[in-house]
C-alpha cells in the first residue's frame, strides 16, 4: 500500500511539475516579447495592401481587447466590412447585396467563446481557464521549438460540444512564438491541420509583433501576408463594429 501511494505522490510531481513548466515557457515567450507592456494594449491594427489579379486591395484588420473586432477591405471603389463583431453580434457585408448579414448562431456562439483571446489564446489563457501542456520539443523550419498544447473551451459543431485544441510551437533561443496548429473539425477542410507561421517581428510602443504570417494547411497550400503598418491603441469610430441589418 505504501509503495502505491508513493507512486501516486511521484506521478502528481511530475504532473506539476510539468504544468509548472509550461507556464514557464509560456511567461518566457511574453517576457520576450514586450512583457508587463502588453497589458497596456487595449487593440491593435494591421494595415497591408494585397495584390490580387493585378489589383491593389487595401486590408485593415482591427482587435480590441474585449472582443471586438472587424476586417475591412477597399476594393473597386468600395468598403466591405466582413468578419465584424461588436459584442454581441458577429456579422460580414454580403459581396452581392452589400447588405450586413448576420453570421449563423453557431459561427457566433463560438466567436463569443474565443473573442478575448487577446493578442492570442495562449497570452490569456489564465484569464480565459485554458489548460496548457508541455509535449516536448519539435523543429519549425529548422528552428528548434517547444510544443505546448492548450486546451481551450469546447466549439459548438452542428448542435455537438467538441473539444477545441491548439498547439503552439515556441523557439527555444528567442522565445518567440513562430507557428501554431489547429485540426479543422468541420466543413470540406474536416480533419486536415491548419497552420500559421509568424515571423519578421518588430517593435511597435514596446511590444514586438509579427509583421508577416503565413496561414495555410499542413503539407499543403499556403499564403504569406505582410503588414505595412501595425497600430497599438489607436483610436476608431466604434459604430464601424455595430450590425447595420434589420
Amino acid at each position: 500500500m505504501r509503495t502505491i501511494f508513493t507512486t501516486l505522490f511521484f506521478l502528481s510531481l511530475f504532473t506539476i511539475a510539468e504544468a509548472q513548466s509550461a507556464e514557464s515557457i509560456i511567461n518566457d515567450c511574453k517576457a520576450a516579447l514586450g512583457g508587463a507592456n502588453w497589458d497596456k494594449v487595449n487593440s491593435i491594427k494591421y494595415s497591408t495592401v494585397l495584390e490580387q489579379g493585378g489589383m491593389q486591395i487595401p486590408l485593415e484588420i482591427f482587435q480590441m481587447r474585449d472582443g471586438r473586432m472587424y476586417v475591412k477591405f477597399n476594393y473597386q471603389g468600395m468598403e466591405i466590412v466582413q468578419a465584424a463583431y461588436d459584442g454581441t453580434t458577429l456579422w460580414s457585408t454580403n459581396f452581392m447585396t452589400q447588405k450586413a448579414e448576420k453570421s449563423t448562431t453557431e459561427d457566433t456562439e463560438n466567436h463569443r467563446r474565443t473573442c478575448k483571446e487577446f493578442p492570442n489564446a495562449l497570452a490569456s489563457w489564465k484569464d480565459l481557464g485554458y489548460t496548457p501542456t508541455l509535449e516536448g520539443e519539435q523543429d519549425v523550419d529548422g528552428a528548434k521549438c517547444y510544443k505546448i498544447r492548450l486546451d481551450k473551451k469546447t466549439q459548438l459543431i452542428e448542435g455537438k460540444e467538441l473539444p477545441s485544441i491548439e498547439y503552439y510551437y515556441i523557439d527555444k533561443d528567442s522565445k518567440a512564438l513562430i507557428m501554431t496548429e489547429e485540426e479543422f473539425v468541420s466543413g470540406e477542410m474536416k480533419g486536415k491541420i491548419g497552420q500559421s507561421k509568424l515571423s519578421d517581428y518588430q517593435e511597435v510602443n514596446g511590444v514586438f509583433i509579427p509583421f508577416s504570417q503565413t496561414e495555410g494547411i499542413k503539407d499543403g497550400f499556403s499564403q504569406t501576408m505582410s503588414f505595412k503598418t501595425v497600430e497599438i491603441n489607436t483610436s476608431v469610430d466604434e459604430k464601424i463594429f455595430q450590425y447595420k441589418g434589420e
